[in-house]
């Protein structure tokens, strides 16, 4: 990767500017072979974007529906949730007792109770999978509107993981998909990934920065030394792609200490859990303290980034949410004192924050993982995959909100009303990224969309 920043002292935070030199280093970046392609923007037609963005909040290895918004505690002990329940603010309505704050913010959002996941196996979907033609979101979205935006020049997609904020944090788990996945699209569309390693570096003083000719004589040095000189085709739109970049801000949309303190604690969620207080015996236990120390700040930096021209932002803290009780695992009792505090803090600060900001109407939050958990318990205190019913949250993006969509049967194990299916969600995020009749006039539109997501409903009821 190459890595451009300002040396200069009085302005000593980095503005990032990440192009692989090879295929393994493209994870987030473009190669040069893709450089080309910084030159041209996807063709559209105008009045295609809504100028909302989508933040996905990815709760890798499968939230339990019951400990988190549908408790059933009617149900018998085993089935009912693990850590009882928590009255909200819409009447009769209950979540699970380890998100009160969430609890008390429950009509400013919306839940799913009827939503399947699919299958109940551990990868991406719905966010990188079949429905998606096997991309991220993200790069469906950047394949439309382009790499970057032309305004600000940040990058169209970008993905979170937790050591965007911990460089402390473990190696995001990569054995059951690739978040950066592009599918049949371009790898200019890959999203960005900021905690990606590996990069050359290039310090060039701020008033070099100013000038276009000096910083093109800097890169022209570096490149001289690049093994793949040869792929440099669209040169002259790199430099202005760097200056852009360089000029318009990216590295202070990557800079939490721009925000206010109070805010920055507000989201903090990294005391709520102590390393100290989760046992060693799980195999997982690293992933636990790296969720309460990164995922707050993870959601402040996604609003950052969509304040600031992103389309889409991908989050998400590692696989943390597989409640076996088995060796790698937490029970689902002793698993939700772990993950439901950090969960409820960053969700709720996130929501209070876009209402201040005036956000709630551009910026779409999304959370769900790839499945749900067993209506029963395990011997061990632990539920199993479930792929018949999982969690689903959402929240900004002008939707009306206090609205729970759908009934789950009696043991929550599957849906009593219409099936919200993963079709329907992506509709939603297209519908609020895209003016979908407009998009349909696209001369280029690629396949994917054109024999498939537009043509599918949004969730049923959401826009009632």
């Amino acid at each position: 990767m190459l890595t451009l920043f300002d040396r200069d002292a009085r302005h000593n935070r980095r503005a990032f500017l990440r192009i692989g030199g090879s295929a393994a280093l493209g994870a987030g970046g473009l190669t040069l072979s893709d450089l080309a392609a910084l030159r041209a923007r996807a063709e559209t037609v105008p009045g295609v974007l809504t100028g909302k963005s989508v933040i996905f909040l990815f709760l890798h290895g499968g939230p339990s529906q019951f400990e988190t918004f549908d408790p059933k505690m009617g149900m018998p002990v085993g089935i009912r949730s693990a850590t009882g329940e928590i009255g909200t603010k819409l009447p009769g309505v209950t979540f699970g007792q380890s998100l009160p704050r969430l609890a008390a913010l429950a009509d400013r959002m919306n839940i799913v109770r009827s939503y399947v996941p699919g299958d109940a196996n551990h990868d991406l979907k719905p966010l990188v999978g079949r429905d998606s033609s096997g991309a991220n979101l993200g790069a469906l979205y950047s394949r439309i509107a382009g790499a970057n935006n032309p305004r600000t020049g940040l990058p169209a997609n970008v993905v979170l993981f937790p050591r965007a904020v911990d460089s402390s944090a473990r190696p995001v788990t990569t054995s059951f998909g690739r978040f950066n996945a592009t599918g049949p699209f371009s790898a200019a569309h890959a999203p960005y990934d900021p905690s990606a390693g590996g990069e050359l570096s290039l310090a060039i003083p701020r008033d070099r920065l100013d000038d276009r000719q000096a910083l093109r004589t800097s890169m022209d040095g570096l490149a001289r030394r690049l093994d793949q000189i040869q792929a440099l085709e669209g040169v002259d739109g790199m430099w202005d792609q760097a200056y852009r970049l360089l000029t318009g801000g990216l590295a202070e949309a990557f800079d939490l200490s721009r925000e206010d303190p109070r805010l920055v604690a507000r989201y903090d969620t990294a005391p709520l859990v102590r390393p100290d207080a989760i046992s060693k015996k799980w195999k997982n236990h690293q992933n636990y303290t790296d969720n309460a120390r990164s995922l707050g700040k993870l959601l402040l930096l996604a609003r950052r980034l969509c304040e600031r021209g992103c389309g889409f932002v991908t989050v998400t803290t590692n696989f943390v949410w597989d409640m076996h009780a088995d060796e790698n695992n937490a029970t689902m009792e002793e698993g939700m004192r772990y993950m439901g505090p950090p969960l409820d803090y960053a969700l709720s600060a996130f929501i209070e924050d876009l209402r201040h900001r005036g956000l709630d109407e551009k910026i779409l939050l999304v959370a769900c993982g790839e499945m749900g958990r067993s209506p029963r318990i395990n011997t061990k205190g632990g539920r199993d995959h479930w792929g018949n019913l999982g969690p689903l949250l959402l929240a900004g993006g002008g939707l009306p909100t206090g609205q729970v969509i759908g009934l789950s049967n009696r043991d929550g194990s599957s849906p009593q009303s219409e099936a919200v299916t993963a079709h329907h969600l992506i509709a939603t995020i297209m519908h609020t990224l895209f003016d979908v009749a407009q998009l349909r006039l696209v001369p280029s539109l690629p396949r994917e969309f054109s024999q498939t997501m537009i043509g599918w409903d949004p969730i049923p009821g959401l826009h009632a």
